[in-house]
């Protein structure tokens, strides 16, 4: 079914951005040096790192909501699968992000998930303009 893998992945995905929250609030609060996190609040890898935190739970939450409103609406909407995938590969923006703080990758995957979750958004919002009401 359309749209059951945005839920299931969704919320997953929100799981191990929340997680990655209390990694933040351990570096913030209790980790050793915890002063040299604190003063690089808007720089650096710890802006990055909320950042990531930030996206991954709001791409997260609009692939459950994308998710909920394909199943919904699959036979009045154009296009599901596509706009499904779309979604589900705009998670590689928040974890682009991670993948260059802790791997050193380029931001490739950033770029990647950023224009497709836009595009999945755009796409669904179209669509349902196209949807025609029933009332007379």
């Amino acid at each position: 079914m359309k749209g059951k893998n945005n839920i299931a992945i969704g919320f997953l995905a929100m799981a191990v951005f929340m997680t990655y929250g209390f990694l933040l609030i351990y570096l913030r609060d209790f980790a050793p040096g915890k002063e040299e996190w604190i003063n690089s609040y808007s720089v650096g890898k710890h802006f990055e790192a909320r950042l990531a935190h930030v996206h991954g739970n709001l791409f997260a939450f609009l692939n459950i909501v994308i998710g909920y409103l394909l199943i919904h609406f699959r036979n009045q909407l154009a296009n599901v699968t596509t706009i499904s995938w779309l979604a589900l590969i705009g998670l590689l923006m928040p974890l682009g992000i991670l993948a260059e703080i802790y791997l050193g990758l380029p931001p490739i995957f950033v770029l990647i998930g950023a224009i497709s979750m836009t595009a999945s958004v755009v796409w669904l919002g179209i669509s349902f303009f196209k949807i025609k009401n029933d009332e007379k």
